[in-house]
């Protein structure tokens, strides 16, 4: 008996210090690094798939979770693989034996014992599986990794690393070149064939041997059915499917947006487009220069004014290197606004107090020191309201306020909405109003989404979190603003184009260069550009011919009905013309300029002033003279000075308006009253 006692006791000891060796061998494992290079990947506002790009050695790789996945697809390929998955701890004795059992019988290899995690370690390895030691060490990393990982991660690591066929490595990836697709929307024949094809990636790829993907994966839905993963019905129609012939080409939607948002060293880009809207977009990108022989490339953004999303970003018609200028994401060149810029010039007008829409306005040939500008018809139509001059796009009465403005005031007006003005030269001119600076599509979409947010910049942006250093600055009041979208939308529409509810400008830049079309209604704006994408001139193009209908169009894609523009706010004055204030009936040019034009002598321009009272100062122009501040009257005077009330602490500006409506405006700051 004590012999007895003995032997048992030994084989406790000895089974004891075996399972610490095996726990010792196990912790010192050295595991392979568990991470890998992932596809850079563009997703958009509801995580669809726009784009996806290669690693570095030229493979298809695109992230999953599980949460991605079909869940018949797990459930076929935990029941196929490993039925045990969930309980072993990295082997499954019960399936080695089997295997060792099956080979001796039949004297070949006919199932295998490996368990998805042995598989795993292989994978992460690049290992064999054939020789002995390849297998020894498989197990080793396979223990090792079901102490450090749950089984979630564990499986995560195969759906992103198992092979299928060629460059494509991962389900998801898979899933779009096979059935081009998300692998969440996986029908159960697609599933069955993503179980079979790791085993034997390239004898089973569907488009290479169809009938070997056919059989194998017809065999995993026999055996899914067997199981009960599967119904007899699922079953019957799943093997009626056939397989795909050939290999999809990845998502390559917005690629020139994809291509500028990959540059930063991240894996995945979440942006606010749409891949519906941005899908119909390019095919109207398409449709739009369809057929031209003179090299016409066009550009498109749509956004959310209200938001700042931009929901679609169109860079040219072709992502090509047979397209004129198809690489070249044309939402982003500097090109000249022609007359885009006329809304901003008349909206900063109205701010000011310098004129209204129902203004009387001179449209007759003038020399502005110099600078002789024409109508783009060569005729001049005398006097008009301001809100004619803007609906056709006249230069003379532009021109004129932008003078009265001055041509700093307007690039000022495109910084505040978050454009950047390249200026000719670094000083501006009056040419500034009728397209003498540089603008991208970008920035016009800017400037007319402050329009249509109520006169305040927004911050148009792709991602969906705020730019941090955006900060809304106001453009104009809200009440010019809302004065300039209500003549926008009276503007001629196109022949044949309705487009009710619709506030746009077209603009066609010197020599024929450029032709735009930016339009917006209560929610979207929309701007285009269509030109050479090396700037050379194109005769015969305008912006209201060209330019003007594509934009429809893409109205037209964006929704099925219009957003109506909102009521006036209260402060708009809303008055005839007879009805104005004095200063306002008429913005006077009559007799050409009036070069003795009002100068404001106090406070200077950048003056910085304590006190509650302001002595203001004027010499020249004529009287009587009409004081304001911040855009509201506070004063009229026959007289050349006059006190007025200090308009609060901070910024302010301060102009006058003389009887021929001529004007000057200083800026000041007070410190306290």
């Amino acid at each position: 008996m004590t012999r007895w006692l003995f032997a048992i006791a030994l084989c406790l000891w000895a089974g004891a210090a075996l399972r610490d060796g095996v726990d010792g061998w196990v912790d010192a494992t050295v595991l392979p690094p568990l991470t890998v290079e992932v596809s850079s990947e563009v997703r958009d506002r509801n995580g669809d798939l726009l784009r996806a790009y290669t690693v570095a050695d030229g493979r298809w790789r695109l992230a999953v979770e599980l949460d991605d996945v079909d869940p018949t697809y797990l459930a076929m390929l935990i029941r196929y693989e490993d039925k045990r998955f969930a309980s072993h701890a990295g082997v499954d004795p019960l399936a080695a034996l089997r295997a060792v059992i099956q080979a001796v019988w039949h004297g070949r290899v006919v199932s295998g014992g490996s368990t998805l995690t042995m598989q795993v370690a292989r994978l992460l390895e690049d290992g064999s599986t054939g020789r002995w030691a390849g297998k020894l060490r498989q197990i080793r990393v396979a223990l090792a990794l079901e102490r450090h990982l749950t089984k979630d991660e564990i499986l995560t690591l195969y759906l992103n690393r198992a092979p299928f066929g060629g460059n494509i490595e991962g389900v998801r990836a898979a899933s779009y070149a096979y059935f081009d697709r998300p692998p969440r929307r996986l029908t159960p024949a697609q599933a069955a064939l993503l179980v079979a094809l790791p085993q034997s990636p390239e004898r089973r790829r569907p488009d290479r041997a169809a009938q070997a993907a056919t059989q194998a994966r017809n065999g995993i839905l026999t055996r899914m059915a067997e199981a009960g993963v599967i119904d007899a019905t699922t079953l019957q129609a799943a093997t009626r499917d056939a397989v795909p012939s050939t290999r999809h080409i990845l998502p390559n939607i917005a690629p020139h947006l994809s291509d500028r948002l990959v540059a930063v060293d991240i894996a995945r880009h979440d942006v606010t487009l749409d891949k519906r809207l941005q899908i119909a977009l390019e095919a109207l990108a398409v449709d739009a220069v369809r057929g031209r022989s003179d090299g016409v490339q066009v550009a498109m953004i749509v956004a959310d004014h209200t938001t700042g999303e931009i929901l679609a970003s169109v860079g040219s018609a072709a992502y090509s290197a047979d397209a004129p200028g198809g690489f070249i994401d044309l939402t982003q060149s500097v090109r000249s606004p022609g007359s885009t810029l006329k809304p901003l010039v008349y909206g900063l007008g109205f701010d000011q107090g310098l004129i209204h829409p129902e203004t009387m306005i001179a449209d007759r040939p003038t020399d502005f020191d110099g600078y002789r500008p024409q109508n783009f018809d060569g005729f001049f139509r005398g006097e008009l309201r301001v809100r004619t001059a803007l609906q056709h796009s006249l230069n003379i009465p532009a021109v004129a306020v932008t003078q009265a403005l001055g041509p700093h005031h307007l690039l000022a007006g495109l910084r505040r909405a978050g454009a950047d003005p390249q200026v000719p030269g670094g000083a501006p001119g009056l040419a500034v109003a009728l397209g003498g600076v540089g603008l991208r599509l970008q920035d016009l979409v800017k400037l007319y989404a402050a329009i249509g947010n109520g006169g305040t910049a927004v911050d148009l942006r792709w991602q969906g979190h705020q730019t941090p250093a955006f900060s809304p600055q106001a453009v104009m009041n809200r009440a010019a603003a809302w004065q300039i979208a209500h003549i926008l939308q009276e503007t001629p529409r196109p022949r044949g184009v309705q487009g009710d509810g619709i506030a746009f400008k077209t603009g066609t830049s010197y020599g024929h260069r450029d032709a735009w079309a930016i339009g917006f209604d209560g929610r979207h704006v929309v701007g285009v550009w269509l030109g050479r994408p090396d700037g050379t001139p194109v005769p015969g193009v305008f912006g209201g011919d060209l330019a003007a209908p594509v934009m429809f169009d893409a109205f037209a894609r964006v929704k099925p009905a219009i957003d109506p523009i909102g009521p006036p706010p209260h402060e708009t004055l809303l008055q005839a013309t007879a009805q104005l204030p004095q200063h306002l009936q008429y913005f006077g040019m009559r007799g050409g300029v009036n070069r003795d034009t009002p100068n404001i002598t106090f406070p200077p321009d950048g003056a910085v002033l304590e006190g509650l009272l302001l002595t203001v100062k004027v010499r020249d122009g004529r009287a009587p003279y009409v004081w304001l501040a911040n855009g509201e009257p506070v004063a009229r005077t026959h007289h050349n000075e006059v006190d007025i009330a200090v308009p609060g602490i901070g910024f302010s500006s301060l102009t006058v308006v003389d009887a021929d409506g001529q004007s000057d405006q200083a800026h000041f700051r007070i410190l306290t009253p």
